[in-house]
């Protein structure tokens, strides 16, 4: 027996995600909490035969359309990577906003603003279109995340005989915020290694020393990834980053969910000014562009509503064979 996945692959300020369209079971559930965990148990050896060498990368993102599970929402969609199931990736939604509307794949009333039902929350997306003939075009995706927050700031690691001070900051997921300048390592892709290196001792250094968890969602906890943050390249930047989550993903992109995270910890230290956009740069030299929407509290935290603003690229579509004989069908990773 052949099985055939189709996907539709994009890049978000270089960040690659694949979008399954067709192929892949329907997920029941009245949650996307529950369709994910249905994934989970029934078919998560088509996310790892998708994401995982030799089809896809460490560095991949990507996304499932499925039903929506609240009213008014136009899709539901949940996110996978090598490792598992992210409850958001702010990325892989601006990917499939794009690939969705340019390939017609949501009808809506209203093309330029659609509702995504997640397993982290609603997510609101207004798409900057343009129109030529039958030819529609996305300029461009912002993306208003669920509210961001600081969680601890200023928090004193211990890695071996060194110590450093993070941030510990909600974005969609919680990420340890860190400056390079301060632990002496330059934000440049020559770096990259060391910071990989550094990034997953001090997920797991954070990770034993605290308890994280979010005051609405127990299943939100943990700090899944790192931002090393930096003095921009391009003069309309803010700051430079990079964001390394999980055991391997190094995001190309400014990333969505790291912006909001720097974001909260600025603004808790009153370097954001309301009414302006703030410019975040990737180690690659792309843009995303974050402002606040609004403020809120989560518990009894202060929080941002953020938006970011981001575009994606169509890189090619793809038709994968998934062969019972093959003894790598479900993929690997080194």
């Amino acid at each position: 027996m052949v099985q055939l996945i189709r996907t539709i692959d994009a890049h978000v300020g270089g960040a690659a995600v694949r979008i399954v369209v067709d192929g892949v079971p329907r997920a029941p559930g009245k949650t996307m909490a529950q369709k994910r965990d249905w994934m989970k148990r029934h078919a998560d050896q088509l996310r790892r035969g998708v994401m995982l060498e030799p089809r896809g990368h460490a560095d991949l993102s990507g996304a499932l359309l499925t039903e929506p599970v609240t009213p008014g929402a136009d899709a539901g969609l949940l996110f996978m990577d090598a490792e598992g199931y992210a409850s958001l990736s702010g990325t892989a939604v601006i990917a499939t906003v794009t690939v969705a509307l340019e390939r017609r794949l949501i009808e809506s009333a209203d093309p330029s603003m659609l509702t995504f039902d997640t397993p982290a929350g609603s997510i609101h997306a207004a798409a900057r279109l343009q129109v030529a003939g039958e030819r529609r075009r996305v300029d461009s995706v912002t993306v208003t995340n669920v509210p961001s927050f600081v969680a601890i700031g200023g928090h004193p690691l211990r890695l071996g005989p060194r110590e450093l001070r993070v941030d510990l900051a909600f974005g969609g997921l919680f990420y340890a915020i860190v400056d390079t300048e301060a632990i002496g390592i330059p934000l440049e892709a020559s770096t990259l290694p060391e910071l990989r290196r550094l990034a997953v001792q001090i997920r797991d250094a954070a990770n034993a020393d605290t308890r994280l968890v979010h005051p609405f969602d127990p299943r939100a906890g943990g700090v899944a990834g790192v931002v090393f943050t930096g003095p921009p390249n391009d003069p309309e930047a803010h700051l430079r980053n990079v964001t390394i989550a999980g055991a391997s993903y190094v995001d190309r992109s400014a990333s969505v969910t790291g912006t909001c995270a720097v974001m909260a910890v600025l603004d808790a230290m009153g370097l954001l000014q309301e009414d302006q956009p703030f410019v975040h740069e990737s180690l690659i030299g792309s843009l995303h562009r974050g402002r606040i929407a609004r403020r809120t509290q989560v518990g009894e935290l202060t929080a941002i509503v953020p938006e970011v603003e981001g575009s994606a690229w169509i890189t090619g579509d793809h038709t994968f064979h998934f062969d019972d004989d093959d003894p790598l069908r479900e993929g690997f990773l080194l």
